[in-house]
């Protein structure tokens, strides 16, 4: 075979100095509670103008960044992903992340906790793209069959649990653990409470969870820890004015090396 150009070996080695995600001590970053969260979502839309749209694309590319370079090297094509959604903003951060796998030429399965047609408003949206590209969705039930996937993506609840998981997420949880391969999760463990890291039945089993915005308070508890594995902070464009207004906290330059970082003690 034909030796390849010095060039391309530095312009690969450039590329992945590029996509190395650097790390970050956890006790420099300021962790909140899902009630904060919830109003930092609230204050980014009312008083920032910055769209639910704009969050999840921010979070689904990150996403699936974050799984080509954990778990594949940056080389997704012919990668095997299944990318478990529920119905919610967390199901839609998962919609994009599958859209863009997809794009990099991964083979994506999507499942749903819901019918299709009982998607609404943005991630409805998201799963319009998905179908107009043929991306393959599934119902929870349909999983049963599938065992040979290389990575399952969990973005099924995230920090908008309230109680146990049931019926169909319940499903997909326990579907997910009993696979021999690894789950990166979403913003929050489905199953996990963001806020006090209590263990709900059933809850993911998570090698690693990549957070939005600022980690949620429960990720650091020690009943948390096996479900939330590696966990990682990607930035979705929440203005440092915003959290310096509503809470006092001063990070204006956490993302200026990389959108996601990862959390180190």
């Amino acid at each position: 075979m034909r030796e390849r150009p010095r060039s391309f070996f530095l312009e690969k080695e450039w590329i992945l100095n590029l996509l190395s995600i650097p790390a970050v001590q956890r006790h420099r970053v300021s962790a909140i509670t899902t009630e904060e969260m919830i109003e930092v979502d609230r204050l980014m839309v009312e008083e920032y103008g910055i769209e639910l749209v704009q969050m999840m694309e921010n979070a689904g590319r990150n996403l699936a960044r974050l799984a080509v370079v954990r778990f594949f090297e940056n080389e997704p094509a012919g990668k095997k992903i299944a990318v478990l959604c529920g119905g919610g903003g967390n199901g839609g951060g998962g919609l994009v992340c599958a859209r863009r796998l997809s794009a990099w030429g991964a083979d994506v399965q999507v499942a749903l906790t819901k019918e299709a047609a009982s998607f609404t408003g943005v991630p409805a949206h998201q799963l319009q793209i998905l179908q107009k590209m043929e991306i393959p969705v599934l119902q929870a039930a349909e999983l049963e069959q599938k065992t040979d996937f290389s990575l399952i993506i969990d973005a099924v609840i995230g920090y908008s649990l309230k109680g146990s998981p049931t019926r169909n997420a319940a499903e997909m949880i326990r579907w997910a653990n009993d696979q021999e391969v690894p789950v990166l999760s979403l913003d929050v463990p489905s199953g996990i409470d963001g806020s006090s890291g209590a263990v709900k039945e059933p809850a993911i089993n998570a090698l690693s969870t990549m957070t939005l915005a600022l980690p949620k308070k429960g990720l650091f508890s020690e009943s948390a820890k096996k479900q939330v594995g590696q966990l990682y902070l990607a930035d979705i464009s929440v203005p440092p004015l915003l959290y310096k207004k509503a809470f006092g906290f001063n990070v204006s330059s956490l993302f200026a090396e990389n959108e996601i970082l990862e959390m180190v003690e």
